[in-house]
């Protein structure tokens, strides 16, 4: 084994990213892959796994095969698709302004040095005020599926939240079977921004930021009245995403995810 790679980051959400255009991990073999790679102090250890691959489609200029780090595929992750964007631009795969292939559909994406924006497909699925208990304890959950599922609790104080267990409690729960949500914890902050922590799904953890999360939350919230868009959202990382949309006429469309991107190393795989 000798493969190349490079870890990004985006927000303190972490990616290695792999050029299979040539292919250098067998198809049948990426989920063990995966999850291997994504192990950390015995591997690289990662959120998850962006395989760069040639486009099916004449619309796009890439096609991305995305992995959380327990080797189940995704269709869509903010923060991994602007990591790969600008991956792809400085590697000459694509333009500054791209457009690449995924499982939720086709993005859009601009790179400017380090911030990458990305357009993300028009959310769906919203489902709002869905009560449902855990524990013993009620709660008020906003969903909504911005290319991967989201379920939102609004807090007064996310610092001081159970995100492991009230995370892990919500992501199973029987209202979201069979396939489970990734779950979020969100705090109006006094400047009207938004501050967020997330139980990611796949990860089976807290993550110290989630783009899709981040643009459900602010889209959930301003439909709600709490923000108005642009929306500035604090990471648990300490970074700020802003999340553009048009909410016009009761449909969300145009919505854009704008923020950092940082290229922590490069290496060669050489033992799994």
């Amino acid at each position: 084994m000798c493969i190349a790679f490079t870890k990004m980051s985006g927000s303190g959400n972490d990616f290695v990213i792999i050029d299979n255009r040539v292919q250098v991990v067998d198809p049948e073999e990426k989920r063990e892959f995966v999850a291997k790679v994504c192990t950390p102090k015995s591997s690289v250890g990662a959120d998850g796994v962006i395989f760069i691959e040639r486009a099916a489609s004449k619309d796009a200029d890439f096609k991305w095969d995305f992995f959380n780090a327990d080797g189940s595929s995704a269709e869509m992750c903010g923060n991994g698709a602007r990591c790969a964007a600008r991956y792809a631009y400085e590697r000459k795969i694509a333009p500054y302004q791209m457009r690449f292939e995924t499982e939720a559909g086709i993005i859009a994406a601009e790179v400017k040095g380090d911030v990458v924006k990305v357009k993300l497909t028009a959310p769906e699925d919203l489902r709002p005020d869905i009560c449902l208990s855990y524990q013993g304890k009620s709660y008020i959950i906003d969903y909504l599926n911005t290319g991967v599922p989201h379920a939102i609790i609004y807090s007064d104080d996310v610092d001081k939240d159970d995100i492991l267990r009230v995370g892990q409690g919500i992501r199973f729960h029987k209202e979201f079977a069979p396939k489970g949500t990734n779950v979020d914890f969100v705090e109006k902050k006094a400047d009207d921004t938004l501050k967020i922590r997330t139980y990611e799904r796949g990860v089976e953890g807290e993550t110290l930021a989630c783009g899709t999360g981040v643009v459900a939350s602010a889209i959930l919230a301003a439909l709600k009245k709490y923000v108005d868009p642009p929306v500035l959202v604090e990471t648990r990382g300490g970074e700020i995403l802003k999340v553009y949309f048009d909410g016009a006429n009761g449909a969300i469309d145009e919505v854009y995810l704008e923020g950092s991107t940082k290229v922590t190393f490069e290496g060669t795989l050489v033992e799994l």
